[in-house]
């Protein structure tokens, strides 16, 4: 038996190990980094997380002086990619791709989604992609107002395809259908790597994609309408806004870390996504590939989750898909 005398000698070496672990995660926060980063992507390879990350890499490399490994956990449209990191280690070591609307809608509409927004803390947004309405290429469809006529002639039995489940494709086409008084079929897919053979193989009916697959894909498809507020430079494609139709909505894409990750390294990644977004080549290959450059830290990007919840809450409770 241990008596309370020796029980506090016991917890002696303990204490002072706990203290020294403390001082070394100090440390740890001011070296930081020491050793390679994995940059996880919560959908499948080839979609536009996969190209930013990949424009990226080099400069993030020669910014962070260690080797990034980009990885891909896909799954539930990004949902077990942000469940998984609420669980990883707060070091910094594992940062994720992080996507608006996706990480506010998923626990907003899902009792699965595995996380809560408020689980993951957001490192940098630093772009942007507007939604864009795609049908293949020998689609008779011309025009979104050819879409509209023929889903009001066949309510419900057209299919339009997205990147992920309460995402922003998906919101995406029920603001479509809800001003245009239409009634269509979402199929959500893994990402729009795996969305896109869905659309040419003739799967679905349309994607709702955003505005680098129409420069990725060319002459595959055709662009019916984009969900700008003004055309975009560069693309030949109307708006829906042209055809009167008020849907203007894309994706916000960023890196987020686990909650606990010290502030300290939270900004030392801030300013390195900062500096690669200053890198000439990266800004001029997002130009070439339709995405919009952004530039919101850590505090912009938590004033960014918050102004997007009440325009999504607001359009969700008027379909009335939010009960609250």
């Amino acid at each position: 038996m241990i008596r309370p005398r020796s029980l506090a000698i016991a917890l002696v070496p303990a204490l002072a190990l706990g203290l020294s672990a403390c001082g070394d995660g100090g440390d740890a926060a001011a070296d930081y980094p020491t050793k390679r980063i994995d940059y996880v992507l919560p959908f499948d390879p080839g979609g536009e997380s996969d190209i930013t990350a990949r424009l990226q890499q080099a400069p993030l490399e020669e910014e962070l002086g260690q080797g990034v490994t980009i990885s891909y956990q896909p799954g539930a449209g990004g949902a077990l990619g942000w469940s998984e990191l609420t669980r990883s280690r707060p070091d910094g070591y594992t940062v994720m791709g992080c996507n608006i609307p996706h990480i506010i809608l998923q626990p907003m509409l899902r009792d699965d989604a595995g996380y809560e927004t408020e689980e993951i803390k957001p490192v940098y947004f630093f772009q942007s992609t507007p939604n864009a309405l795609l049908v293949p290429a020998d689609s008779e469809m011309e025009t979104v107002e050819d879409f509209v006529t023929a889903a009001k002639e066949n309510p419900g039995a057209m299919s339009v395809g997205g990147s992920g489940d309460f995402s922003a494709n998906h919101i995406g086409t029920l603001q479509f259908a809800d001003v245009a008084g239409i009634e269509v079929s979402y199929t959500p897919f893994d990402g729009t790597g795996s969305a896109v053979p869905a659309l040419l193989g003739g799967h679905v009916d349309a994607l709702m994609s955003y505005t680098p697959q129409i420069e990725q894909l060319g002459d595959q498809v055709k662009a019916l309408a984009i969900a700008t507020e003004e055309p975009m430079e560069g693309l030949d494609v109307p708006t829906f806004k042209d055809a009167g139709y008020d849907v203007v909505d894309g994706a916000y894409r960023g890196v987020c870390v686990q909650e606990d990750t010290p502030e300290e390294i939270v900004n030392k990644l801030a300013d390195v996504f900062a500096a690669v977004n200053e890198d000439e080549e990266l800004v001029q290959d997002f130009r070439d590939q339709a995405f919009n450059l952004e530039n919101y830290g850590p505090e912009e990007s938590v004033e960014l989750i918050e102004s997007r919840t009440d325009q999504y809450e607001e359009l969700l409770s008027k379909l009335g898909m939010l009960d609250r």
